[in-house]
């Protein structure tokens, strides 16, 4: 169950309530980033591989539980939640309301739901 205290502060959760995607780099050395997008639901940041469980960078996120993620010249270091799909509804409307049907229809699929991730600071 999602805690409802938040590891972000109001400009952090600024910042990625208005941003499309921020870059995930997953584990404590240099691996591949990925661009994704993600959603703000409850004053917690999700986001979603829309190929579902069995997506690389998801099936390193379950390994790790760490990683950073950065939007723009914002660096963080963070921690993956896997185990915490958290409030499921709430990140489908929030992904459509956010990219719109067509986009969204990808990480509202069963699968990606299957693959959804909390990003907590760490910091």
């Amino acid at each position: 169950m999602t805690s409802t205290t938040t590891s972000w502060t109001p400009d952090e959760l600024a910042l990625l309530a208005g941003r499309q995607s921020l870059i995930l780099t997953v584990g404590d050395e240099a691996s591949d980033e990925v661009e994704i997008g993600m959603v703000v639901v409850d004053d917690q940041l999700y986001v979603r591989a829309y190929s579902g469980p069995r997506s690389r960078w998801y099936q390193a996120s379950r390994e790790h539980g760490r990683g950073r993620i950065r939007i723009d010249d914002v660096v963080r270091d963070v921690t993956l939640h896997t185990d915490d799909p958290g409030p499921l509804e709430q990140i489908d409307q929030a992904f459509i309301a956010k990219y719109g049907t067509a986009a969204a229809g990808l990480v509202t699929s069963t699968a990606a739901r299957e693959a959804t991730i909390r990003i907590a600071s760490a910091s």
